[in-house]
């Protein structure tokens, strides 16, 4: 049992989704730091005056609680896009190309898939010539992957 679980967890995959996370979480850190002390004084900035933010009160004045603060919002956007492209070019396009040096395919397009006459379903691969979901013998696909 222990044996099992010692393969499971030094699977070369599941090594590779570690580390590519405690990555991700490093730049997060440095993205977070980054929209805090640069990007928010800049957006804070644009509202001008001794404003709380960029935003608006819609309650009482000085309660944060319903201050309608635009500038976080747009903060964590441009930290969200920062963060996704920090994550793909410096992980998933190194992974992409590491793997195609090793002869796999990693984040290919999915093949042609068709859909049951029988059940619907719309996820079976086109090459496929039972059904999945219901076992039901399927028709041979055409050229584009759709049955007929």
């Amino acid at each position: 049992m222990l044996k099992g679980f010692k393969n499971f967890l030094m699977r070369g995959d599941l090594i590779t989704i570690a580390v590519g996370l405690v990555i991700a979480l490093a730049f997060s850190t440095l993205i977070k730091a980054f929209t805090d002390f640069v990007i928010n004084p800049i957006v804070s900035r644009f509202q001008g005056g001794t404003s709380v933010g960029l935003g608006w009160q819609l309650g009482e004045e000085g309660n944060k609680a319903t201050y309608l603060d635009l500038g976080q919002f747009i903060s964590a956007l441009i930290y969200f896009i920062i963060f996704m492209a920090v994550i793909y070019f410096l992980i998933v396009v190194p992974y992409k190309h590491y793997q195609a040096r090793r002869g796999v395919k990693a984040f290919g397009e999915p093949g042609p898939v068709k859909t049951c006459p029988a059940c619907l379903s719309e996820d079976l691969p086109a090459a496929a010539s039972k059904c999945l979901h219901c076992a039901t013998e399927q028709p041979p696909a055409t050229r584009t992957g759709r049955s007929l």
